[in-house]
This record gives C-alpha cells, structure tokens and sequence, in this order.
C-alpha cells in the first residue's frame, strides 16, 4: 500500500475487536515513534494492552469500545508542540494503516490520568492527546469535504503537484470534520495557516504531513 493509498484508505474507527498486536507490527511502529521522536525533538510512547483510559463515561460519550492500544502524544512545552504531534502523530496513523490497523485521534475522550500514569512525562512535557489504535470492527467512513477553492489560494494557473497536496490534504482528519486551514502558494513557497476552531494546531500539523504526501517534498518549501 502506497503512502496516497493509504491516506484515502484511512478513516476513523471508534469501535475495536479483541486482538492483539503482532510483535512484528508492534516493533515496526516502535521503530517509526522512535525516528518521530528523534526529528521532532517529541516524547510520544506506544502503549499497549491497556483498556482503562478508554473506560468511564468520557469514553462511553465518545463511542469507543474495546480500546486497548493507544498512541499517547507528549512533548516539551512549547508554542509549536501541538502543530509538532499532529505532524508526526499523522505520519504515525499512516504507518498504522499501511500495517492493516486501524487508528482513531482522541482529544477528550478519554482518561487523561490513566494515560499520564502509564507514561514516562517529563517535569516540562505535556500529554495533549492520544490516537486509539487497533484492529477495528469496521473500516470508518469517509465523511464530506470542503470544496478545494475554499481552502486555498494560488497565484495564476494551479501547478499539478500542488493539486495533488491540496487533494490529500482534503483527506486529513481535523478535530469535528471542521477542516479549518487556508494554504496559498507564491511561486514555490507555500503558507499554510489554522483559521480558528477547537485543535486547530494540531489539525494544521497533520494536514500539513498530508500535503507534503500529495505534493512531494521536492517541489516546495515551506513558508
């Protein structure tokens, strides 16, 4: 499964089956947190066999059965964390789906101080969210998008590979479908910004993985 495939593949599932992790699939992931961590100067932890922080009513208002396995994103206080862990937390999701498992991103919905007591945080870290992960009952959804000319901005003709992230970045999960990110393109610079909304920062993060997948690195930069 290509990268592109596994983006439209890819929905949220909130219902899992009883099934534990292969260790082949486990060190793959493992091996995938630890190259995130090391570029993005991050602390995010694998846990596994755990159903408690998906207990409770939080849970049970968020429509999650049989969690045991999550991704707990966690990382030095800083203005850019949140855009840092969806960034890397998305590419996490990807690998996941590319492995035949299934993944949901979780904000509330879950037991916060279970989650803290089965990490390592550090005195400056903060714990910001996790992402369910597992082998799910169904494959997800695929819910609507907001048409392309309404998130974004070119001067004169749109280049293809521009097209092409703008398409994959369409198919990113934000927090509530609410999709509330702009991206203008000058040139080869590309700027990309959050329009407001409840993890918005995060959300820019992993639209921005999805970009650069559609795009190609090697035809842009950043702004």
């Amino acid at each position: 499964m290509t990268m592109m495939e596994a983006i439209k593949k890819r929905h949220s599932v909130r219902s899992y089956l009883d099934k534990k992790i292969p260790e082949d699939i486990r060190k793959q992931l493992q091996d995938e947190i630890c190259v995130c961590n090391q570029e993005g100067g991050l602390n995010i932890q694998l846990v596994l066999n755990e159903p408690k922080a998906f207990t409770g009513i939080m849970a049970h208002y968020g429509k999650f059965r049989g969690v045991q396995n999550y991704i707990a994103l966690i990382g030095e206080k800083s203005e850019e964390l949140d855009e840092k862990l969806g960034y890397y937390g998305e590419k996490i999701v990807l690998l996941a789906q590319r492995l035949g498992l299934n993944t949901c991103w979780v904000a509330l919905t879950f037991r916060k101080g279970v989650t803290r007591n089965q990490c390592q945080i550090g005195k400056n870290e903060k714990l910001i969210c996790v992402i369910a992960l597992g082998y799910g009952k169904t494959q997800g959804i695929e819910h609507k998008s907001k048409a392309m000319e309404d998130v974004c901005q070119v001067e004169g003709e749109m280049p293809d590979w521009f097209k092409k992230g703008m398409e994959a970045a369409l198919l990113a999960p934000t927090a509530v479908n609410q999709q509330k990110f702009f991206f203008s393109l000058h040139g080869n610079v590309v700027l990309a910004r959050e329009t407001g909304g409840v993890y918005s920062k995060i959300d820019l993060g992993i639209v921005k993985y999805h970009f650069e997948v559609g795009a190609g690195k090697e035809n842009f930069r950043w702004k």
